[in-house]
Order: structure tokens, then C-alpha cells, then sequence
């Protein structure tokens, strides 16, 4: 009798610590039911934030894209992101000193005709890839008018919404401007013509925190100049 009571203690004590040990993993996967969802991948980039879901698999994440969205991303996250084409800085700033160039308040917001071909660039959330077909055309147009006028030189200023930090701004605004300015080389314009320049959340379009002010935030601009 004795043996058979000791027998049944360990075996209650057992059953007891089993569900406990399951209770405790349940609280740990609630506590900390953060899902991927919000997935998005250009290039190697891949963004991670949080869902409501409080119980998945592997099998059952799903991912999906969502633009209102902000998700910081670490400085070495962004140097990852593409493979970017390293086309050197023009030789001449302009405005240093012996640079028939002036400097950036020199440059002037394209008006008239102008202002049809140099149109303002847009980009998705954390991103500076070109994807729209509109802002490719817009390059395309920007690209010709710079081969045929081979006297006229641009500043591409790189801008960004309001969400997250200064310094992220800077950079992010920084590879947008970058982007176009590498689009347009490759089309065949003469680096020299194009210079960067990053405000990033300093000029702002619209201050207010909608996804439709955040879409026109997100921007490249040109200001140009014409050598007489």
C-alpha cells in the first residue's frame, strides 16, 4: 500500500508540473504574439511590425504590405537594401569657389514648360526605389531635355514624411535623391549636370499626419539652373 501511495504522489506531482509547464508556454507565445505583418520586401529589404493576431503557426503567418505604415529602419538595414550604382559626385560644387556654377538658392523651380518636364518624383514608405510608371516617364523626359541641353544643371533635393527620426530622414532622403540621380545617368546624362541634396522632414508639403500627407511628402524635387 505504502508503494502503491508513493506511486500515485509522483505520478500527480508529474501530471501537475506537465500543465503547468504547458500553461506557461501559452502565456509566453500570447505575450509575445507579434507577427510579421507587415511584410515588405524590395530588394533585401524586409520590414517587420506588429498584428492582432494572438495565436498562429508558421504555416499560417501571413504577410501583407501596408503603406500608412512607418517602420524605422537601422542605418546598416538601408546601406543593405540595393545594390546601388556608384556613380561618383559632379567634380565642381556649385557656389565653391572658381565654380562657374552658383550656388543651390542660384537654382530655380522649373516654371512654364519647364515645370511640365521636371516633375515631382514620389516614393512608397521607407523606400527609394522608382516604382510608379508615371515618375519613370517623368525621368524619361528629364533625361532627354538634359542630353539636348547639355547647359542646364539640376539640384535633386530628396524628402521625406514627418514619421521617425532626423538623422534616418537625412539618409533616406539622401538615397532618394541619389536614386534619381542615378536613374538619369544611366539614361545617358552627363553626371556633371545633376548634383543632391537631402532636406529630409524639413520641407514639408502638408504637415498633417494622413496617408494622403504622407504620400506627398514622400518626394524628390529638381530646381534647375541654365548656363547662358
Amino acid at each position: 500500500m505504502k508503494t502503491k501511495s508513493l506511486w500515485l504522489a509522483a505520478m500527480s506531482a508529474a501530471f501537475i508540473m506537465l500543465t503547468g509547464c504547458q500553461n506557461n508556454k501559452s502565456d509566453t507565445w500570447d505575450d509575445n504574439s507579434t507577427s510579421m505583418g507587415s511584410y515588405r520586401r524590395a530588394g533585401h529589404r524586409v520590414l517587420w511590425g506588429d498584428n492582432d493576431q494572438n495565436s498562429y503557426s508558421e504555416e499560417e503567418i501571413s504577410f501583407s504590405s501596408q503603406e500608412d505604415e512607418f517602420i524605422p529602419l537601422k542605418d546598416e538595414d538601408l546601406k543593405q537594401q540595393y545594390s546601388e550604382v556608384a556613380i561618383a559626385q559632379p567634380k565642381m560644387s556649385p557656389g565653391e569657389e572658381g565654380s562657374f556654377l552658383p550656388g543651390i538658392e542660384g537654382f530655380k523651380v522649373p516654371t512654364a514648360f519647364l515645370a511640365s518636364i521636371f516633375r515631382t518624383v514620389h516614393f512608397g514608405t521607407d523606400e527609394h526605389v522608382i516604382k510608379q510608371q508615371d515618375d519613370m516617364q517623368t525621368l524619361n523626359k528629364v533625361a532627354n531635355y538634359l542630353k539636348s541641353n547639355p547647359k542646364t544643371y539640376i539640384f535633386v533635393s530628396g524628402h521625406c514624411d514627418q514619421r521617425g527620426p532626423e538623422a534616418y530622414n537625412l539618409a533616406l532622403g539622401t538615397r532618394r535623391a541619389n536614386a534619381v540621380r542615378a536613374f538619369l545617368v544611366q539614361k545617358g546624362v552627363n553626371p556633371e549636370q545633376i548634383h543632391t541634396v537631402s532636406y529630409g522632414k524639413e520641407h514639408l508639403l502638408d504637415a498633417s499626419n494622413t496617408n494622403v500627407a504622407w504620400a506627398k511628402n514622400r518626394r524628390a524635387e529638381f530646381k534647375i539652373y541654365q548656363q547662358k
